[in-house]
Order: structure tokens, then sequence, then C-alpha cells
């Protein structure tokens, strides 16, 4: 009888077997195009591409949106698949290796634009879109050739009207479907459907339906072509004449991330700008159009009694009514659509002035408003920004339309001009306001700031997230930031404050505000001139 035994194996230093190494089941890795990469588990192969600065041409594929591969863009070959594989559709695994520069792939790309193109109407010189279109860029980048068809294009219908904001142009639609799935996912409603067949499919609008839900101008964005346009902007500015800024939506308490498109310091459009953790890709046609209200009458001058009159007069006319009202007889109201910095300067400065409490001036909530998805009832875009600071200081808020607000006070110091359902008619006013509306006709002093979209600085949302904006152009006239006017108003009543910058504010005022302590003030963004941006299209 024999026995087996097994060799004993070497131990690892210290006595122990060496650990086997953790496996990662998150994660895959795969090459592409010979470089490896690891992408986590679920990601095609159009997006692993991406993170190498390989582009694949698509139409269809839009990140925020369901995958349909139905425009057949982004072919690539993958090894030990017989057939071309729509990239945004094949889904990364473990050892894939992929080719998406080989010649079976880049020709078959190049033949189904070349298709795209056949009966598209080729009007670049009066579309829209022209300069920030997919379709466009593609061309240019990879095919740049005469068209072989000679026969006459399909033709189809032009200036569609949709609904209240869009226009269709049918000849110019794709047929990529990212504008119905828009609807279905982002709005909710199905508004977008295919009609007809073959060359004659047309995008139209749903049986009983038309184009108006509260995210319709989001079809806009996600167009790869000049199919679907705004009114609003149509015909009004060339994509590569405009400037973009970032900056906040300040519709609403949601604050999307936007970007201001600005020329020559008017503002003529807003866009969405990615941000995955408050507005994914999108924002509602409301918010698109809070931009009109920076071409409102707008206040460019400081006033004394309704008359022009300069900085240093109405400062000290402003601060002669504080001291000769004395502690008990002011009252300051903090502004929900000022930003962090402003309103930490006036509280700051309430705070000097011996005050325990503050008001908060603000629009009403709008209940009918909110949908679940991204719009809210509190059309403020800085409550819980004015809190935190109230609170930090140590100052008790009310609301400045609750009745008694105002009782025993003999002079109001306002920021913003949104003072709803406030009897101002026995108070000396002194406003802060960007527009000559609210509070300012009331006004005893008016003293012109900056507007959101002129303004560098930061507001809060709904959900905590301090969020930086930025100055697209410099606001009109004499008008200035406002916590530089706070500023100037605090000197000119005896109380020190040394900011000379916004920054200055925003280190102060994350000093003394415990939740946001670790915040760091986000350097300034030059505006960036539009050329086939990559939010668009």
């Amino acid at each position: 009888m024999s026995t087996t035994t097994t060799p004993p194996q070497p131990a690892a230093a210290g006595g122990a077997a060496p650990p086997a190494p953790p496996l990662d089941t998150n994660n895959v890795t795969l090459s592409i195009d010979g470089q490896s990469v690891t992408v986590p588990k679920g990601t095609n192969v159009l997006e692993a591409a991406r993170t190498l600065g390989n582009d694949i041409s698509a139409f269809c594929y839009h990140p925020g949106l369901p995958v349909v591969a139905q425009c057949r863009q982004c072919l690539v070959s993958v090894e030990k698949n017989p057939k071309l594989q729509p990239a945004c559709q094949q889904v990364c695994g473990e050892g894939m290796v992929v080719h998406t520069t080989d010649a079976q792939s880049t020709n078959a790309r190049r033949q189904m634009l070349e298709f795209t193109l056949v009966n598209h109407p080729i009007d670049c010189p009066i579309c829209d879109k022209a300069g920030e279109c997919t379709l466009q860029k593609l061309y240019f980048d990879d095919d740049n050739k005469d068209s072989r068809v000679d026969t006459p294009k399909v033709e189809k219908d032009k200036v569609v009207d949709l609904g209240p904001h869009i226009v269709l142009d049918q000849e110019r639609c794709i047929l990529c479907s990212r504008c119905i799935r828009t609807c279905d996912h982002v709005a909710g409603v199905h508004q977008l459907e295919f009609a007809h067949r073959g060359d004659h499919e047309v995008l139209t609008t749903a049986p009983g339906e038309q184009l108006d839900n509260a995210y319709s101008l989001n079809t806009v964005d996600v167009c790869p072509v000049g199919a679907l346009t705004a009114k609003d902007f149509r015909f009004t500015m060339r994509a590569w004449e405009l400037e973009a800024t970032p900056s906040v939506c300040n519709g609403c308490a949601t604050g999307c991330n936007v970007e201001i498109h600005h020329k020559n310091g008017r503002a003529w459009r807003l866009v969405p700008r990615h941000n995955p953790d408050v507005n994914a890709y999108w924002m509602c046609d409301e918010g698109r159009f809070t931009y009109h209200d920076l071409r409102e009458v707008r206040l460019a001058a400081a006033l004394i009694d309704g008359l022009p009159a300069g900085w240093d007069r109405a400062v000290r006319a402003a601060a002669d009514k504080i001291k000769d009202a004395g502690a008990g007889g002011v009252a300051v109201a903090l502004s929900a659509l000022a930003t962090n910095e402003d309103n930490f300067a006036l509280a700051k400065l309430a705070k000097s002035l011996g005050l325990s409490s503050v008001l908060v001036a603000a629009k009403p909530p709008v209940p009918a408003r909110a949908d679940g998805r991204l719009r809210v009832a509190d059309v403020n875009p800085n409550t819980a920004g004015v809190a935190e600071i109230a609170k930090a200081l140590g100052l008790a808020t009310k609301p400045a339309f609750e009745p008694g607000a105002l009782d025993g006070v003999r002079v109001l110091v306002v920021l913003g001009d949104v003072l709803p359902g406030v009897e101002l008619g026995k108070v000396d006013v002194i406003a802060l306001a960007s527009h000559e509306r609210g509070p300012v006709g009331a006004a005893k002093v008016a003293l012109p700031i900056a507007a959101w979209a002129e303004n560098a600085g930061t507001i809060t949302n709904d959900q905590g997230h301090v969020q930086r904006m930025h100055a697209a152009f410099p606001p009109p006239g004499q008008a200035l930031p406002g916590w530089e006017a706070v500023t100037r108003l605090a000197h000119a009543a005896g109380v020190t404050m040394s900011w000379t910058h916004a920054r200055e504010v925003f280190k102060d005022m994350t000093a003394a505000v415990p939740t946001w302590s670790s915040l760091t003030w986000v350097r300034e963004a030059r505006p960036l001139a539009l050329r086939f941006a990559g939010s668009r299209g």
C-alpha cells in the first residue's frame, strides 16, 4: 500500500501564506485601440473610449437618455464578434478587445454619415444650429466629400409649429429620437413621435398633443442638428459670436447649473450645464427665460428721493438716516434672491448696528409649480443660504410681510428689489437694488447693485449645495456688487468692513458658518467662445 503526500509549500515572510489579491467585482478591464482601460461594470464602449480621449461619432446617443442604438453612427469592431457593434449599446466586458480606428469601423461610420446626409437640406448658412451642429462637425472631421446623390432630395415640411416655444424643420431631422426620449423620460409625457416610413418618416406631435411640457426646450439642446429651434433664440445670434460663462439658475431653489450665453454685455440665452448632483443635463423652460429680467428697467445710478445722486452723497444720506433712527428704529431685510456674500455683508452690518433679528424678503411660494422633478414651490434661489447665515450669526429671522414686522421701525435697509406684501408708507427705505421696482419706488435712498448674472458669488439650493456663480459681464452704469455697496454704506455709518473682493467675503463667511467651513472659493471663470460646444448637440 502506498501513500501520496503533498510537498510542503514555501512559507511567506512571517510564516503566513501570501493572501490572494482581492477580485475587483465592480470594474472591468478591456482594450480599446491597443490601450488598456478600466471602467465600472455596465459602462458602454462609447463612454469607455471617451475616457481615453477617443470620442466615437454618434447622433442618437445621449448619456442622460436610454440607449436605442438607431443611428448606427458609432459602429466599432469587437474581436470574436463577427459583426460590427454600436458602441453606445455594447457593454464593456472583461478582456474585451475593441477597435474603433480600423478600416472596417471607420468605413462603416463614414458610410452611415453619407447615408444620413442623403436627404439633408444642407442649409447651414441659414440654420440656427450652425457652429454647434454635430452633423456639420462630423462631416468636416470625418468625410468632407461631395455628395454622390444626383436625384432630388425628399422634401418635407418646414417651420412646423410644435408648441409655444419650439419650431420644427422636418427636412433637417435625422430621426435620432433624442427629443422623443427627452419628453418621455425627462418631462414624463409622451408628446413627440415618428410618423410614416422609410425616407418619408417624419418627427411630429403625438395625436392630440403639442410640445408644451415644462421641460420642452431640452429637446432643442439635445437635437444634434437644427431640426428643433427655440422661438426665443431663433434667428437672433450665431453661436460662434456668443461667449459662455458658467453660473446657476436663479429661477427657483433647485439651483440648476447653467451657462449664460452672452455678447457685448447682454445675455441671449441660458442652457443647462451638467451637474449629476443637482440637475443632471436638464433645466425647466421657466428657468431659461429668467435672463429676460436682466433687460428690465435697471437701477443704474444712486438715487436720493428719486433723483440721481453720486455714490458718496447717497451713502452719506443713508448713513445719516440710520444714525438718526438709532438701534431700536432700524430694521434690516436680507434677500432670498441675493447671493450668500451680499447677505452675509448685510447681516454683519445688522449685527454691528446691534440688531438681534432680521427680516427676509422673498417671493411667495408657488405650490402648483412643484412637480417632483426639477421644479419646486420655492421660487427663491437662496432661501437656504439666508437661513444658514442668520443662524450662524445669531440673528433671528422672520418674513418681511409678517404682520407687525415693521412696528416701531423708522428706517428699513432692504437688499434686493422684491418686497411683496409690505406697507412702506411710514418707513424711510434704503434700498440696495438692481432694478427700478419694488421698494425702490418708495426709497429715500436707492443704491444700484449688480444682478445675478453680473455677480461673482455663491447661492445655496434647497438641498444645501453651495454653488458658485460667475459674473458674465459688468453691471450697468454705477451699479456695484451688493457686498461692496454694503461695505460703502457701513463705512459711512462708522462700521469697519475691509473687504475688497467677493472671495474675501466668502472666506470670512465660511469661517463664520460651521456647515460651510470646508468650502473653497472657485477661481474666476473666463468666458469661452462657443466652438462646437460640448454641452449642446
